[in-house]
């Protein structure tokens, strides 16, 4: 564990590293440095695997597999979808109420206002659709992010996460697992939250010490699902639906309204107290442990 840690962080900070030398965020290699950042915990765990460890079943070591039973695999990637979808509406909701972000969940004018700028500057003056069609599509882009876009490079990063490091803390005891696999997550995240990622605006150790606490709520649900689902799979899906539904605060936020994501949105506090219930809820139960396949579950979809 300790080998596949320091291979994530070194090749994070050598990956980052020409946004530290030159314009930070703002350099057109942004984009492809962070996404290529992405795949680093697939490197170590593949190192660790194959150099050290050599196991059998590689795959399975990785989470690559089992894929059966079918049906609960399936069942626990529309879990993933939807549940973090849920909780991304949620976080606004709950921002909302506390003061911390500014909604409209109504009339949408926030992004009625943002949408008539840019067709402004495109040199439109009208809406191409009525208000409700264009907040239908961006849900409709949020699945299509998921689904298509986003889920490469959010496996890149589950399969050393919650692939492969989830299950070697797991014999610590569930709580142990959660923490440290979410401390680790988070400080991995070092080198571009530092840059301003996520919480632009705010001190570096503030941001750094809130992508740590969002990363191991977060983190802690994508571990149930890795756990529960039997595969990386669901956990993957899952990070990928949250990188697309994140934005959706820009379909929901009232007109003139500015908000700190370091308080609102799922990034912000607020966003973090109905995943953390989950958590502790699923905890709690018992449920965050490996789903172990009966014979009799086995025979049945072993043409699944």
């Amino acid at each position: 564990m300790a080998i596949f840690t320091v291979i994530s962080f070194v090749l994070a900070w050598a990956i980052a590293l020409p946004l530290w030398l030159g314009e930070g965020l703002r350099s057109p290699l942004a984009n492809l440095l962070v996404t290529t950042m992405m795949f680093v915990p697939t490197v170590a765990a593949l190192t660790v695997v194959l150099v050290i460890e050599k196991p059998e079943r590689k795959a399975e070591a990785l989470g690559l597999v089992p894929l059966k039973p079918a049906g609960r695999l399936i069942g626990y990637l529309i879990v993933a979808l939807f549940l973090t979808i849920a909780l991304c509406l949620l976080a606004l909701v709950v921002g909302s109420l506390f003061g911390v972000y500014p909604a409209d969940f109504t009339h949408f004018s926030g992004f009625r206002q943002i949408t008539e700028m840019q067709l402004a500057q495109a040199g439109s003056t009208e809406l191409p659709m009525p208000i409700g069609a264009l907040v239908a599509l961006q849900f409709l882009n949020v699945l299509v992010s998921a689904l298509f876009i986003n889920l490469l490079p959010a496996l890149g990063e589950e399969i050393g996460w919650r692939g492969w490091l989830l299950p070697k803390l797991l014999k610590y005891g569930p709580w142990p697992a959660i923490l440290i696999s979410g401390v680790i997550w988070g400080l991995w995240h070092a080198p571009v939250i530092l840059l301003g990622h996520n919480y632009p605006g705010t001190p570096g150790w503030l941001a750094l010490l809130a992508m740590v606490a969002f990363s191991t709520i977060m983190g802690g649900l994508f571990g149930w699902l890795r756990l529960r689902g039997g595969s990386v799979w669901p956990a993957a899906l899952a990070h990928s639906t949250l990188n697309a539904a994140g934005s959706l605060f820009i379909v929901f936020v009232a007109e003139n309204g500015r908000f700190d994501p370091l308080h609102g949105n799922i990034t912000g506090w607020s966003g973090w107290i109905v995943p953390a219930i989950l958590l502790l809820v699923l905890v709690v139960l018992g449920k965050f442990t490996p789903f172990a396949p009966t014979a009799k579950t086995t025979e049945e979809h072993s043409y699944g």
